[in-house]
């Protein structure tokens, strides 16, 4: 789970989207009633007959590389590499394949 903070638009920014919104026609904000009339997804497509897609993911590695282990490591550290954001599990990875390739 991502531990960054949203960028909020200033207040000329949201009004500069608004008044995009407010020009495409196909860009209206629902009315209370259109909210209130909204149905899940699955029920629509249960209702017109149609199969619902099944959600899709990465499917099993064909030849697993990595194994999910618990460490624990010094806060210091965690800091360290996740200060640099995404990826900062790889990062960690290639330090110390880095660290195993100089001490073998």
């Amino acid at each position: 789970m991502s531990k960054r903070k949203p960028i909020m638009p200033t207040p000329e920014e949201d009004a500069a989207i608004r008044r995009g919104i407010a020009a495409d026609p196909d860009a209206q904000e629902w009315t209370e009633d259109e909210f209130k009339r909204a149905r899940p997804a699955a029920e629509v497509f249960k209702e017109l007959g149609v199969e619902m897609p099944k959600p899709r993911g990465r499917g099993p590695q064909k030849a697993p590389t990595k194994e999910q282990v618990a460490v624990r490591l010094d806060r210091d550290v965690l800091k360290h590499f996740r200060s640099a954001g995404p990826g900062w599990q790889t990062r960690m990875n290639d330090a110390l394949k880095e660290w195993v390739k100089e001490h073998s």
